[in-house]
């Protein structure tokens, strides 16, 4: 039977797998012959006794399910199934349909429904629906996981000097082998960063799922990480998916990973060493292909040294080694780090680009930086609010007063034209950075009511 489908687009199905349940051994052949070199995996049963054994022993993105079996029907183990946890796709079939039997079926959790004898474009095009809708759901969760608000307007490494072009040279290097990188520097020198441009140069298909190790309980990381099954501890009232499972054919970093507990380190050992997870529990084991990009700002050979993390899993994640410079040791970098996150954050702020000038860069060049680009981003970002380079504060070394003067001065210049509502606008941003976006304590510093601000900041967007 012709495929009429369209061309190329199974390419993106190599890694769902499918468990056909079908007592006609001419329906299981029809559709395996063409599900098996699309899928990474395409299973037979022919009834549900036979189907429950594969199911526990694989993990199934999509089941293909007769209604009438013998012994237990498709729609009574897919009521089964539900009840069980199963979070993947079903997709019905029968001969003998009717009005009741749809709805029977779509009450059960079914997402299509198959009228026999049907065409092979037919089966296709609900299956592509089924893996679509797993494909969105899979990006929605790795969005609402993001942890940094800014990762999407990251473009890459930004760096002149020689410190950072070595380093995006070994990136450039490691980025297309499939090894364990582990990326080292003090807080703030940009390991996510480092990270994203590893992905985004290693040509995997799946998405970049970050999770910061040190922001989740150690008895709920384990979930987060492998997924639990329904009933695995209290509160578990159903089956997730795991971050594993979610960056599948794509690459999960491990931010902050000296902080996992020594179960969940015992764990994600297995898991780089099998390439399988177990799922907290569960007895079945998922087969994954996630590289791991894993980052630590403490040095881990201490904590090893110390009985804090396993020595295994500290040589399994040693793969690849990669060390980000401290700002205070690439003092080159600082003005284009400057220019990138001005270009950045203006258009966000509504706000113009302020000028750096010889006397700002040296000051900034002085300082010892100890939060980093992180550091230098809060800055670019607090100065543009306010109108001038706000470096007193970072530097020590002039006071208000001949700051005003030296440097608020000509960066204010432009403004002389504003509006009132503009310098009223750029007055209360100022205010909130300096509340550290609490808007409570900025209103009462502003003397207006919270109402008040979060009306304006309506407004504008914010």
């Amino acid at each position: 039977m012709a495929d009429n489908t369209g061309g190329g687009r199974e390419a993106s199905w190599q890694q769902y797998s499918v468990l056909i349940v079908d007592d006609e051994p001419g329906m299981q052949s029809f559709l395996q012959r063409a599900l098996t070199p699309r899928c990474a995996a395409v299973d037979c049963a022919g009834s549900v006794e036979a189907a429950r054994p594969l199911l526990e022993r694989r993990r199934y993105d999509l089941i293909v399910l007769d209604i009438a079996l013998p012994g237990c029907s498709g729609i009574d183990w897919l009521h089964e199934l539900r009840a069980d946890g199963y979070a993947g796709d079903v997709i019905l079939m029968t001969a003998y349909a009717d009005l009741d039997t749809a709805i029977g079926a779509l009450r059960a959790g079914a997402a299509d429904f198959l009228l026999k004898p049907f065409s092979l474009a037919l089966a296709l095009n609900a299956i592509q629906r089924c893996f679509e809708r797993a494909q969105l759901a899979s990006e929605n969760f790795v969005l609402r996981r993001e942890v940094s608000s800014h990762a999407s307007d990251v473009q890459g490494v930004i760096g002149q000097s020689e410190a950072m072009l070595k380093v995006c040279d070994r990136l450039k290097r490691i980025a297309p082998t499939p090894a364990t990188v582990l990326l080292t520097g003090e807080s703030g020198t940009g390991k996510e960063v480092a990270a994203r441009a590893v992905h985004r140069m290693s040509g995997r298909s799946g998405p970049f799922v970050p999770v910061n190790c040190a922001a989740i309980a150690g008895e709920l990381l384990e979930s987060e990480l492998f997924g639990h099954v329904k009933g695995a501890y209290t509160g578990a009232q159903q089956s997730r998916e795991g971050l594993f499972y979610y960056a599948r054919g794509g690459t999960l970093f491990l931010d902050e990973v000296s902080e996992m507990p020594a179960a969940a380190q015992a764990k994600l050992l297995r898991a780089l060493e099998e390439r399988r997870i177990r799922p907290v529990g569960s007895e079945q084991e998922v087969d994954v292909d996630v590289r791991v990009i894993a980052a630590s700002n403490r040095d881990l050979k201490a904590e090893v040294a110390g009985q804090r993390f396993r020595q295994d899993l500290y040589y399994r994640l040693q793969v690849l080694e990669v060390t980000l410079p401290p700002l205070r040791e690439r003092p080159d970098d600082i003005a284009p780090l400057v220019a990138h996150f001005m270009a950045q954050l203006s258009p966000a702020l509504g706000v113009p680009p302020l000028a750096l000038d010889t006397r700002t860069l040296a000051r900034m060049s002085d300082y010892d930086w100890p939060g980093n680009v992180r550091e230098l981003r809060n800055l670019v970002e607090r100065s543009l609010i306010l109108g001038w380079f706000d470096i007193g504060s970072e530097s020590g070394g002039q006071d208000a007063v001949d700051r005003e003067s030296t440097i608020a001065i000509p960066a204010r210049r432009g403004f002389l034209d504003d509006t009132l509502e503009a310098v009223e606008k750029r007055h209360i941003l100022a205010m909130l950075a300096a509340s550290d976006g609490n808007k409570s304590e900025a209103s009462r510093r502003l003397g207006i009511s919270r109402k008040t601000l979060d009306r304006k900041c309506q407004a504008w967007g914010l």
